[in-house]
């Protein structure tokens, strides 16, 4: 039979409440301390978390709602999120929504029915209606109607860099091609920081904005490359969007990056510790991940945390851009 609380206490020569206040943390005397660890030691005590969480009105679990797991930048997301919870003793639900907003809307529901203590959710679903400024909910990327925290990359100053790399790296005529969803996210700012740096350096560019989701990809970029046959650097709102690209080059007898030179956005990576698969800039996954449980916790335990969080980027050479001009 497993040893309880009150086991610990009458072989550490102690009140209940004084093994209570060292297992949640709180001060006791040096002495005692000792005392409750020896007596922990030998009964092989493990406290019971889920007791613990009932009297606390806490579950010590967050829910981490994904659009899927199968995109590397998640997964990797996931992982780091994973890791800066366990080292505060918090379990994660592992949400894999498929962009579904039903699914969204349930998860949500965990929180105020206090199955979870909170939501780190990267979304892009209209569940607007169902996120409140008094719910423990940190957003990637994504900013909503009322004031709920969110984590996101410089993503103005990753349109900034990828024109100032292709302007070093020779090319004279830049293109931006990404995609738009109904409901904005940090993202869009990759195009505008795209236009105003490419302003700045007067240097010809043009841009393919497509909505959301795709009817013909492939179709729609290479009408673009048609039409702009002298463009020789492009810059992707995402790798993924880079990859598809990079195909649409090879099936026109375009060759990467001798003719044409492209640049990601995300850092996406095949494996921890993997380089990146093309020229990008990179978003910080770990730090956003680590912000956004610091954020969390923060509103869990009613303290102050910043509406908004941006870090920075860095540009990672990759072999789909000239090394020299």
């Amino acid at each position: 039979m497993s040893a309880t609380i009150k086991d610990v206490a009458a072989l550490a020569k102690v009140g209940v409440g004084t093994v209570s206040r060292y297992i949640n943390n709180e001060s006791v005397k040096e002495s005692t301390r000792i005392k409750i660890e020896a007596a922990i030691k030998q009964l092989n005590y493990e406290p019971n978390e889920y007791a613990r969480g009932l009297k606390m009105n806490r579950t010590n679990t967050i829910a981490l709602i994904l659009p899927t797991i199968w995109h590397p930048f998640f997964s990797e997301f996931a992982y780091y999120v994973e890791s800066a919870l366990s080292a505060r003793n918090y379990k994660v639900y592992l949400c894999n929504s498929d962009k579904d907003p039903q699914k969204e809307q349930g998860y949500i529901q965990m929180v105020t029915q206090n199955k979870v203590d909170g939501i780190i959710g990267i979304t892009y679903n209209d569940i607007d209606q169902y996120i409140s400024s008094n719910l423990p909910f940190v957003s990637i990327d994504r900013h909503f109607t009322e004031n709920v925290a969110y984590v996101t990359a410089n993503n103005y100053n990753a349109g900034e860099i990828a024109v100032e790399k292709l302007i070093e790296k020779g090319c004279r005529f830049i293109a931006y091609i990404g995609g738009y969803s109904l409901y904005p996210n940090e993202t869009v700012k990759r195009l505008k920081g795209f236009e105003d740096c490419a302003d700045r350096n007067q240097v010809k560019h043009e841009i393919l904005y497509m909505k959301e989701p795709f009817e013909d990809l492939r179709g729609s970029v290479k009408k673009f490359l048609e039409k702009n046959p002298k463009v020789d650097g492009i810059f992707c709102i995402n790798d993924f969007m880079a990859l598809d690209v990079i195909d649409v080059l090879k099936e026109v007898g375009v060759n990467v990056p001798e003719d044409i030179q492209i640049i990601g956005c995300d850092g996406i990576k095949l494996s921890l510790g993997k380089k990146v698969i093309l020229s990008t800039i990179e978003q910080p996954v770990q730090q956003m991940a680590e912000a956004a449980v610091k954020s969390l916790i923060h509103l869990i335990n009613k303290e102050e945390t910043p509406q908004r969080i941006i870090l920075p980027i860095r540009y990672v050479e990759g072999n789909t851009t000239k090394n020299k001009i």
